[in-house]
């Protein structure tokens, strides 16, 4: 089975240098295995899209040499497929329509962080409400996920202890982030994702979805996260600098260098000068992901 890999940023904004880090590590794993890359642009949640986002976050990679084996995939694009998805876990009674707000969630849950509220099946048996609009929950099955990692390494997730059972299309109508990437990942062929650790506790999800979909479970690969001054992640909402003054002569060299410095590559000082071609050379034939698996508790 030829390797497959993806990188899969949301176009809410450009590129910034974590999410460079993710493409990077996902990059070099495809390629040091002689294997696929393709991309694909997770537009799915249209109110939070940032006009030409997505052709900003392109450009910026194929200016720092990247080259993808595929047509770009949109999930704008791919409705259908989720909506047939979502179908198929109707027909199995693994789906309900839930009428619960994030605001009653939260009233319920006061000590959450906000970001996880465990949803606690209050629409499990219907919903509650039956004026408005509906979300579409996944029951999750009372049993842990076990999945392994290839840098954190063997992961049990009791689901229905955790979260609960979770959206998979919004009362908005729009689909769920979890279920779109489960069939997109499954449609496109990806035998492994190689994406940043704050995505870890979303794998469990995906992985059950799989599961109950019929669908192959790719490998995972979570790598360590680019932080601010105050320690928190990089993030477009938090508005990230851009790296769109980087991408040419010397600056994309050295962009591309710290890349490579920040995923424990051990790159040599006079990398940063070399041409782009000879930065990946170095960096494909060089490829070591054990040096994170070694240092993971300096920054996991």
């Amino acid at each position: 089975m030829i390797y497959r890999g993806r990188f899969a940023p949301s176009p809410t904004g450009p590129l910034h240098f974590g999410s460079l880090v993710a493409a990077v590590g996902s990059y070099l794993q495809a390629k040091s295995m002689g294997g696929q890359w393709l991309i694909r642009i997770e537009d799915l949640d249209t109110p939070r899209c940032v006009a030409g986002a997505a052709d900003a976050i392109l450009h910026a990679l194929e200016s720092l040499g990247f080259e993808w084996d595929d047509s770009v995939l949109y999930q704008s694009t791919r409705n259908a497929a989720y909506a047939a998805a979502l179908e198929q876990l109707r027909s199995l009674n693994l789906c309900y329509p839930c009428s619960c707000s994030r605001s009653e969630l939260l009233a319920a849950d006061p000590a959450s962080d906000g970001e996880e509220i465990r949803y606690p099946g209050w629409c499990r048996n219907g919903p509650r409400k039956d004026q408005g609009e509906h979300a579409w929950r996944f029951k999750v099955p009372v049993r842990p996920v076990q999945f392994h990692d290839v840098i954190h390494g063997a992961l049990h997730v009791d689901l229905s202890e955790s979260i609960g059972d979770f959206v998979i299309k919004r009362r908005d109508g729009l689909f769920a982030y979890q279920l779109a990437v489960v069939v997109d990942d499954a449609a496109q062929g990806i035998t492994e994702v190689v994406r940043g650790v704050d995505l870890l506790l979303n794998t469990p999800r995906q992985i059950v979805l799989q599961q109950m979909l019929h669908l192959p479970t790719p490998g995972y690969v979570h790598l360590p996260l680019v932080k601010d001054a105050q320690g928190r992640k990089l993030s477009k909402s938090d508005s990230a600098p851009d790296v769109s003054c980087h991408l040419s002569g010397q600056a994309a060299s050295q962009l591309l260098w710290h890349a490579l410095d920040f995923l424990r590559q051990s790159p040599p000082l006079e990398l940063k000068d070399a041409a782009l071609p000879d930065i990946w050379k170095w960096s494909i034939r060089n490829w070591q992901l054990q040096t994170l698996i070694y240092s993971r508790s300096t920054w996991a």
